[in-house]
């Protein structure tokens, strides 16, 4: 699906410019973290693993600075690499690309993915006569954005359906907030949302909607995106990075083994808290945080999209460096240790 997607350009002169002048901070002693603050982009109306971690005091000292929401991957592993942020979160494939292009970064804990319970899904209305991955040739596909997780999920399901690439190509996607894509179907702006999280179930609970097809079904559980960090950073600050890998992992095990009633409750703690003007509305939805033990990062996650890579011209071959994109190092669930 050739599609326009944001170029690299200003992020790689960006990487010239910015230096590490935000990161810096005196050396901490051993066994202690080098950096008290870390600047991140949040979710509106959501919380994030480090937004958890953080509130149930698995960071320690370090503590979270928040410079406003993304609704976009890629955008946030840009501000990433470009030191805008300490650390961003978006699909693989993101940050295969981003790595492809020269970016510094490297993935260290996985933060969301697809399970029997949470995943994501493209909706139709239910007098819809979309049915089939044929149908949707010349069709709109509303998604949050290009380039990214939605993108990659609907080219690899309506290749393995036996869409040729010119006809994929006919697919049009329209990028919307994720917040207003439910809406836009209902009005017919748009022929099939893509949904996932608590935006998904509120649809499904209204009613009159029905999937065409959900991504666990077409390709199994899997872990669909991790956690950046600059490669400077992890350098500079290792124990800081330990200490932030330590902790979302912990918070991922938290919310895999807590009642679902009270990951809730913390959830709408925490906004309420925060004081953003949010609302807690769709948190009553939330089933769980999608992703294996401890966030541990796979091969499996890369090469899952190394064919889409490759179509999308990403990559130049099926063979994905994977040693320059993630490490396990941070990770207490490694070996099948523990926090």
């Amino acid at each position: 699906m050739k599609k326009p997607v944001p170029l690299l350009t200003a992020l790689l002169a960006g990487l010239v410019l910015s230096g590490c002048g935000a990161s810096a901070s005196p050396a901490g002693t051993a066994g202690q973290p080098e950096k008290l603050e870390l600047r991140y982009q949040g979710s509106a109306n959501a919380v994030t693993l480090p937004e958890l971690a953080e509130d149930l005091g698995y960071f320690g000292p370090v503590k979270l600075k928040w410079v406003g929401n993304t609704i976009s991957g890629p955008q946030d592993i840009q501000s990433a690499a470009t030191d805008q942020t300490d650390f961003g979160g978006a699909f693989t494939g993101a940050v295969v690309k981003l790595v492809e292009a020269g970016a510094p970064i490297k993935a260290v804990v996985n933060y969301y993915g697809s399970d029997e319970k949470s995943f994501l899904g493209f909706y139709v209305k239910d007098d819809s006569p979309i049915r089939t991955p044929r149908d949707l040739i010349g069709k709109k596909v509303g998604v949050n954005t290009v380039g990214a997780n939605l993108e990659a999920a609907l080219d690899t399901w309506l290749k393995r359906s036996g869409l040729s690439d010119a006809e994929i190509d006919q697919v049009q996607l329209v990028v919307l907030p994720p917040i207003n894509t439910e809406q836009a179907l209902r009005n017919g702006q748009i022929d099939v949302a893509a949904l996932n999280g608590v935006l998904q179930d509120r649809a499904v609970a209204a009613g009159g909607v029905r999937p065409i097809v959900k991504d666990v079904e077409a390709f199994g559980p899997y872990n669909g995106g991790p956690y950046v960090l600059r490669t400077d950073f992890i350098k500079k600050y290792p124990e800081t990075t330990k200490v932030f890998v330590t902790g979302v992992a912990r918070a991922i095990e938290w919310e895999r083994t807590t009642p679902r009633e009270e990951v809730i409750a913390r959830f709408t703690k925490i906004i309420q808290n925060r004081g953003r003007n949010e609302n807690t509305e769709t948190l009553k939805y939330w089933k769980s945080v999608g992703i294996t033990k401890g966030g541990l990062i796979s091969d499996n996650d890369y090469t899952l999209w190394a064919g889409w890579l490759k179509q999308s011209g990403f990559i130049k071959n099926d063979q994905i460096d994977l040693k320059k994109l993630y490490t396990n190092e941070f990770n207490p669930y490694r070996d099948g240790g523990g926090a």
